[in-house]
């Protein structure tokens, strides 16, 4: 394996990839800095939720005819519109929405939509084409472009996706920053520390990864006291997703240079009695979401904030036989800050009588147009090189 493989691989037992130059060069910014600093928070729903039981085209007779048994029913849902709603479990999302500070776009996706879990992930997080590969991510690429220390893409997550994943540079993978501390104190690893030899720390692998141990030694006690600038006390439920955007309120308020945040809920695969299953996901959603703004919010940082959430792909319109939904295609997409340039429905809704071969929502808007819209106008790059084809851009923001 070369070196560049390597480094790009390599992940510490604690969750954390193992870059030193993030441990060497972490810097902080003081909250009073903070004022005009762009972040954008991306959330993935994992499994390919189902849009159109989000957010419900209640007025529209084939959704129903379409879902005898998993439709949502106009009393189950907060209105949008005479023509769309909320599902109920999208409490804090509809609150949000009255106040102008989420975007619904709706039919996205792109040209021959893959319907592999698997794939389709990469597809997206690679904004790749539907038959191109690449072994990089959007966020990683724009690390390699415009970003000089690898924690300004953190994913709060045990392991690190394909999206924060660059060519020369990655993002980090930290579930919990006190849990590095822990582990560089644990007798194991202190007793390599004690042992590694300066001669030892050559060019090769091994070399590096001592190397690398000596690092992550050195600065874990900087880390772990700086990462006490901020603990909220913003109430989050104790599920694990309200835990990691809890984890990134308190880097965004404690000033970590971080550009772009990622963070996933899974259990979307929804293909046997949806109705139960994704009601309580969209619920852990919104709440945890609704607390994270609330946080933001009090601390004078929301208005500098972009909230994406997406999926996948979305599910197939007509329900199947156990009362649950297909893999399908295009989705809606929401945005959520306190600076958006358009608020409320951003286009279209789903065309139910204009479906694809497979009965599924076709898509109108190029999820890599939101990527492109997102780098240049909310983090001030060159899309281009980044997505490798210029995307005319949106104006949500």
């Amino acid at each position: 394996m070369d070196r560049r493989n390597f480094l790009k691989q390599s992940v510490f037992a604690s969750g954390m990839t193992l870059i030193p130059s993030f441990l060497k060069g972490m810097e902080f910014l003081r909250p009073e800095q903070l004022s005009g600093y762009r972040n954008v928070i991306i959330i993935q729903l994992s499994g390919g939720n189902d849009g159109l039981n989000s957010i419900i085209p209640v007025s529209n007779d084939i959704y129903y005819s379409l879902r005898p048994e998993i439709a949502k029913k106009k009393e189950q849902t907060l209105k949008i519109t005479d023509d769309l709603a909320f599902n109920n479990n999208l409490k804090a999302i509809a609150a949000l929405y009255d106040l102008g500070e989420v975007s619904i776009i709706n039919n996205v996706g792109y040209p021959n939509p893959n319907r592999s879990h698997f794939r389709s992930t990469d597809i997206w997080q690679t904004a790749s084409d539907a038959n191109q590969y690449l072994n990089t991510g959007w966020v990683g690429r724009y690390l390699d472009a415009n970003c000089q220390h690898p924690y300004q893409a953190i994913e709060v997550d045990s392991s690190l996706s394909l999206a924060l994943k660059g060519d020369t540079m990655n993002g980090i993978a930290v579930p919990d920053p006190n849990q590095l501390y822990k582990t560089t104190r644990e007798p194991f690893f202190n007793n390599l520390v004690i042992n590694t030899k300066n001669e030892m720390l050559d060019e090769d692998n091994q070399g590096y990864l001592y190397k690398t141990l000596l690092d992550t030694y050195s600065s874990a006690s900087y880390i772990h006291e700086t990462s006490k600038i901020y603990k909220t006390t913003t109430e989050y439920t104790n599920h694990p997703f309200a835990k990691n955007l809890k984890t990134i309120a308190d880097f965004i308020v404690s000033g970590l240079k971080t550009r772009v945040y990622y963070s996933s809920l899974g259990g979307f695969d929804s293909h046997v009695n949806q109705l139960n299953s994704q009601d309580r996901l969209l619920n852990i959603y919104s709440e945890a979401v609704g607390a994270l703004v609330k946080d933001l919010k009090k601390n004078d940082r929301f208005k500098d904030t972009l909230i994406l959430t997406f999926s996948e792909f979305g599910r197939r319109v007509k329900q199947n036989g156990s009362r649950g939904t297909d893999h399908g295609a295009a989705n809606n997409i929401i945005a959520i800050g306190g600076s958006l340039k358009k608020a409320g429905v951003y286009n279209e809704l789903p065309n139910l009588s204009d479906l694809d071969d497979n009965g599924d929502i076709k898509y109108s808007i190029d999820f890599r147009r939101i990527y492109a819209t997102i780098l240049h106008k909310w983090l001030g790059v060159e899309d281009k090189m980044i997505l490798h084809k210029k995307f005319s851009t949106l104006e949500f923001i």
